[in-house]
């Protein structure tokens, strides 16, 4: 929910300060058209106006959501959906969303432009992410003399919970495993998100039904209870007893007391973390690039190789390099980038190499922004000779060397390889990306051209957890997508950036989290 507080913006009232309004405006996806988003109040006779209304965006981590924010004075009746009147505009910023989140504690301050010869003051953006209840609760129960079910022997019970709807119906949201053969079963403790017990509301009710487990699948009911998040984490500092009633049995019995009684043996919350947690908590994603430089990818100077950049389109590698690049920067404060090339032979005494600088710096191979790397990418096709073979284990151990230094949580790295496809060296390959799935960094492998890429399939790991010499990956860190399913048929390469971006970035955020979680590193706590 980014805010928003204009400063010193430009007077436009003769006799008192101006009324400002901040007007946002979100671009569409893939186009150049933007739509109104919604408006701040009106907040009159200032010039340092702090808005109270927020601006609820989703946030997706994968896609450059481009914001534009407009101020203006509200003298004049009705605004135009597109622009104030020109003398009723302020100044306007633009912005993408992963900057205000990637920015220092999620505040960004961005000059009002727009107004021709005058400074038109500053915006400040402050970002924070709804929690709407990210707690995770672990609970055990146990039940005592359930009603016998089973003819030969004692009842096989389970649980089943439900969270009540807005309506009054129910819908299931956990089923305990069944113990068989007794009255007297003890669940193993199970976990559950608060929002799927309750959806965040402590009050609403829970239902709990007790089941004999039948294998023909129509199970019997013993009886139920009733709870609700609010009593269930009463239990912590004590147990808490439900008696399980079966309404049938108990308008037929006069007698009837219950049909057992269940007991919550453990209750306890956690919270879970989420990405922006950690980025707001200072964690910086580093950037490095490698370029396939193989010799199959064919003459640089010709309209046929991959590499070809014509002056009216980008190369498949330089859009791949665009795509990914543009939206991992706005996290990466110094926004310097490790860019190397692997497959060619390096001037000056043509020896092959699988990871040489793209900007010919040894001692520091990093490009300034994403346009430093194109460039320094452009130089090196003019400079080196497309060789072979194929090798990704350098640049991945290289990285991983990294990446092996500061392991506190407060470093995490990305390499983005792009290549044509045909791997030379699939076995150090998996040996490395075994190695680094217990580092803090991620890969993306991105195939250009029309060739098969079983081997990446392979690498990716969706399918089957990637090994090597018997050791298992600890984590899924690689993801593959073939550039060619995002091509767009009208050759709209901006409509085809943003989907192979939305793609190759969706699993970061999971990778670098479920890093975090196996070493229990939680974020820092951002200064208030």
């Amino acid at each position: 929910t980014p805010g928003s507080s204009p400063r010193n913006l430009l007077d436009l009232d003769t006799f008192s300060k101006s009324d400002p309004v901040v007007v946002l405006f979100v671009q569409v996806s893939g186009s150049s058209e933007w739509k109104e988003f919604g408006r701040t109040e009106v907040i009159d006779n200032t010039l340092n106006p702090d808005f109270v209304r927020k601006f609820v965006l989703d946030y997706y981590f994968e896609e450059k959501q481009n914001l534009r924010f407009d101020t203006g004075e509200t003298t004049l009746q009705g605004l135009t959906a597109t622009l104030f009147g020109a003398q009723d505009f302020l100044g306007q910023a633009f912005v993408a969303l992963g900057e205000v989140i990637g920015s220092q504690r999620g505040r960004l301050e961005r000059p009002l432009t727009g107004v021709p010869g005058k400074r038109c003051g500053t915006i400040l953006l402050l970002a924070e992410e709804l929690s709407n209840c990210r707690d995770i609760v672990t609970m055990q129960l146990c039940a005592n003399k359930l009603d016998k079910k089973d003819f030969f022997g004692k009842s096989d019970p389970f649980l089943v919970f439900y969270r009540s709807n807005e309506d009054g119906t129910f819908t299931i949201c956990h089923k305990t495993e069944v113990v068989k053969n007794t009255l007297n079963p003890v669940w193993q403790p199970f976990t559950i998100p608060v929002r799927a017990l309750c959806n965040g509301d402590y009050d609403r009710t829970v239902k709990i039904d007790v089941y004999d487990w039948d294998r023909d699948g129509s199970h019997d009911f013993i009886g139920e209870f009733a709870t609700s998040y609010r009593e269930l984490s009463r239990a912590q500092s004590q147990f808490t007893v439900y008696e399980v009633l079966n309404p049938r049995k108990k308008c037929k019995k006069k007698k009837y007391v219950n049909s057992g009684t269940v007991t919550l043996l453990s209750f306890s919350v956690e919270s879970e973390f989420t990405f922006v947690d950690y980025i707001r908590g200072g964690t910086q994603l580093n950037f490095t690039v490698a370029i396939d430089f193989t010799a199959s990818n064919g003459l640089p100077s010709q309209p046929t190789s991959l590499h070809y950049a014509s002056p009216y389109q980008l190369s498949a590698y330089a859009l791949a390099l665009k795509a990914v690049g543009e939206i991992i920067q706005d996290y990466d404060s110094d926004k310097l980038f490790p860019a190397y090339g692997f497959g060619a032979k390096v001037p000056p005494d043509g020896k092959i190499s699988h990871q040489f600088p793209l900007n010919n710096n040894a001692e520091n191979p990093s490009c300034a922004g994403i346009e430093g790397v194109l460039e320094s990418y452009l130089q090196s096709l003019r400079t080196v000779q497309l060789y072979g073979p194929t090798n990704f284990a350098p640049v991945i151990n290289q990285v991983a060397g990294t990446a092996a230094q500061v392991t506190d949580g407060s470093q995490y790295h990305v390499l983005l390889i792009i290549t044509d496809g045909v791997i030379s060296d699939m076995l150090q390959t998996k040996e490395a990306i075994v190695t680094a799935s217990s580092l803090p960094m991620s890969i993306i492998i991105v195939g250009v051209g029309p060739a098969e890429f079983e081997a990446m399939e392979e690498l990716d790991g969706d399918e089957v957890r990637l090994s090597s010499r018997g050791r298992y990956a600890e984590r899924d860190i690689v993801q593959f997508v073939p550039f060619r399913d995002y091509v767009d048929d009208s050759g709209n390469q901006v409509l085809s950036m943003a989907r192979l971006a939305k793609d190759v970035l969706a699993e970061i955020p999971e990778q670098l989290l479920s890093y975090m979680k196996t070493r229990d590193i939680k974020p820092r706590q951002a200064d208030p």
